[in-house]
């Protein structure tokens, strides 16, 4: 693990670092700073003013710091002579507190301290489309079930190769690259690791495969539904919880066996309670998990060109059957199935162990596991809770949740709702085309 960042750059050949910190609605923000100054760095931080990015501050505020993150550095894979580095911002000595790395990381902490560690692996979905993203990049890709196609997929050969090599190169333990559902979609799995580095790994490698997209003269996007009528880009979190961090894991404490008394499906008592956490703050999860407008375009889809949209709209869960909120795959592991391309990396698993923390302190029921196929039969099923049908609804659900914005954190919260009901008010302020085809001639 990396603990001097000049020795790094020394023993490596950097010449430049990328110290980046990701504001409220994701945004990844940096400043390139010299090797030569990065001892000074390391010690001081990099500053920035916040209010320039989506932080909830105001041009008085005073110089907000991102201190590197040693242990996080990476040496880019196409460009050898630049290092990224997560940073941890800072102000006047303090954590700036609605930061989000400082959120997980602080919630990392309060889980430790109940000796809980968890591990997530992520499937990030993205499209390749056209420099200016109005159109698929590959015009022979049109099939109506496009998932794995071979021969699409390899007509991307080159900028799936070229990321999965970095992957390797970085010891990610990349292990398999798919078409997906929809037309020009791609996914690229890697493997699990503990919830900041899959955190820091999910920011950087959006960073990483917009890059090599753009190099080779394309448009890669996370955006939850940037096609009308195609499947849109999910972002599924698997999800276990082990007795200690990094390789020290030797127990996963969510796991039992079968459906006994040790655990249903697998799933020990612990593991039951995360889930029932996950279950009961769903509504209001959704505002972290599924952050903007497109967002509910996914969740809330009609049935898409290959025949299902493989995203949720229901608070269910069940065994192995993607037609739920959350699945259960495998003992000692489980699938949410929830979030979408827009997630802020390190919300959408700060807000998986404030759920969870939740539901093991509260010892929280999952409710009726349902083994039905909900795009057919969901109608069947009475009580669950529909997920919120757009941002505003998401929004509120999050602000009714007490519980859930006080494990967040109060100051996080509160920035958050507030950037977020601008974003919003500046959506409605919009006039659409619809509105002139719908309403013209009343």
């Amino acid at each position: 693990m990396t603990t001097d960042l000049a020795a790094f750059a020394k023993e490596n050949g950097v010449k430049y670092f990328m110290i980046s910190f990701t504001d409220l609605f994701g945004g990844q923000r940096a400043k390139l700073v010299p090797a030569q100054a990065i001892a000074d760095m390391q010690e001081e931080g990099a500053g920035f003013a916040g209010f320039a990015t989506w932080l909830d501050m105001t041009p008085a505020h005073p110089d907000m710091l991102a201190v590197p993150d040693p242990s996080s550095v990476i040496q880019l894979p196409w460009k050898p002579e630049v290092a990224w580095v997560a940073g941890n911002c800072v102000m006047e000595g303090e954590d700036v507190a609605q930061a989000p790395r400082n959120v997980l990381r602080r919630l990392i902490g309060e889980a430790a301290d109940e000796g809980l560690h968890v591990k997530t692996g992520i499937e990030a979905e993205f499209f390749l489309l056209t420099p200016d993203g109005e159109q698929i990049s590959d015009p022979f890709d049109t099939a109506e079930k496009p998932c794995y196609d071979q021969q699409a997929v390899m007509r991307r050969y080159d900028v799936v190769r070229e990321i999965c090599d970095y992957m390797l190169e970085l010891g990610w333990g990349p292990y398999q690259n798919d078409h997906e559902d929809a037309n020009g979609q791609f996914e690229m799995n890697w493997e699990f690791d503990d919830a900041l580095r899959t955190a820091d790994k999910h920011s950087f490698f959006k960073f990483m495969t917009k890059s090599v997209a753009e190099k080779h003269g394309l448009r890669a996007t996370f955006m939850p539904k940037p096609v009308e009528g195609l499947t849109g880009n999910g972002c599924h979190a698997h999800i276990s919880v082990w007795d200690a961090p990094g390789d020290a894991a030797k127990t996963n404490v969510f796991a039992g066996e079968g459906d006994g008394p040790t655990g249903e499906l697998g799933l020990a008592e612990r593991g039951k309670h995360f889930l029932g956490g996950i279950m009961k703050h769903a509504s209001a999860l959704a505002a972290i998990t599924n952050p903007t407008v497109n967002s509910y375009k996914r969740i809330n889809a009609p049935r898409t060109m290959s025949g299902a949209t493989w995203a949720p709209n229901t608070v269910t869960w069940t065994g192995n059957n993607r037609t739920h909120m959350v699945r259960v795959p495998g003992p000692g592991r489980f699938e949410l199935r929830l979030p979408d391309g827009a997630t802020n990396p390190y919300l959408l698993q700060a807000v998986i162990i404030a759920a969870g923390l939740s539901g093991i302190r509260s010892k929280a029921d999952p409710g009726k596991r349902w083994d039905i196929d909900m795009y057919a039969e969901g109608h069947k099923v009475r009580g669950a809770p529909k997920l919120p049908l757009n941002m505003l609804d998401a929004l509120r659900e999050y602000d009714k949740d007490k519980e859930l914005k006080a494990m967040m954190g109060a100051e996080f919260s509160s920035a958050f709702l507030k950037m977020k009901h601008q974003e919003w008010n500046s959506f409605v302020s919009h006039f659409s085309r619809w509105e002139k085809d719908n309403t013209l001639d009343i």
